[in-house]
């Protein structure tokens, strides 16, 4: 059996998406900590409709259409424009966790792109997005936005359904419900992101942000944020 380059490049997407990938992914509940301490989400359900909300009003909205982006101007070789949409989705960021959870995991991918002599412009201390840094390896690997944007996507909603099958807690099985219900989301984010330019980029969840500043004075917390 000959291994062609599309499957190269699948492979290549499981490897940036795996939960495995050392980005430290795991760490970061993205604010749903605090609402399921708060009993804003307190059954599977709610953890649907949060993480639906979130698929819709935020992935769709801001990293969706930067990752399309990046990877437009990395393939027309203009890498300049890279800086301004890392300026962008850190300055989209509503609170010190969320920017945070954003720039850790930029961080952690930038030591893994070294290890697989992946270059970006960006210079060491930069903050930088982990969705730039994402677009990076995705075109490195010659991975199509599509496919990438379906990894993105996966490995977001993934962790989202880790933490809070901790923290409900949810069963395994229940867990895996969700997961299946919720790829259809996935696929409607994708398609709604086609639409969004650079005029109209950017996310609007206000309990989102709320639980993400309250949960840096959580009193007792199992994620970074």
């Amino acid at each position: 059996m000959q291994i062609s380059n599309v499957d190269t490049s699948l492979l290549r997407l499981l490897q940036l998406s795996s939960v495995s990938l050392p980005v430290g992914g795991y760490s970061f509940s993205q604010g749903l900590e605090y609402a399921i301490d708060s009993q804003w989400v307190n059954n599977t359900e709610q953890v649907k409709q949060w993480t639906q909300w979130q698929l819709s009003q935020s992935i769709a909205c801001l990293e969706l259409p930067l990752l399309r982006l990046c990877m437009q101007d990395l393939t027309a070789k203009n890498t300049s424009k890279l800086h301004e949409y890392n300026d962008l989705i850190l300055a989209s960021r509503e609170s010190k966790e969320l920017r945070l959870t954003d720039t850790a995991m930029g961080e952690a991918l930038s030591r893994v792109m070294k290890t697989h002599q992946i270059e970006h412009t960006f210079k060491r201390g930069e903050d930088v997005s982990f969705v730039v840094l994402f677009a990076v390896c995705a075109h490195h690997w010659h991975i199509n936005y599509a496919t990438t944007a379906l990894g993105f996507s996966w490995s977001w909603l993934e962790n989202q359904i880790s933490a809070a099958t901790k923290l409900v807690p949810l069963g395994q099985t229940q867990a895996q419900h969700l997961l299946s219900d919720l790829q259809p989301n996935i696929v409607t984010a994708i398609k709604d992101a086609e639409s969004v330019t650079i005029d109209n980029i950017g996310a609007c969840l206000p309990a989102l942000a709320i639980a993400s500043a309250l949960h840096e004075t959580q009193y007792s917390r199992l994620f970074r944020s």
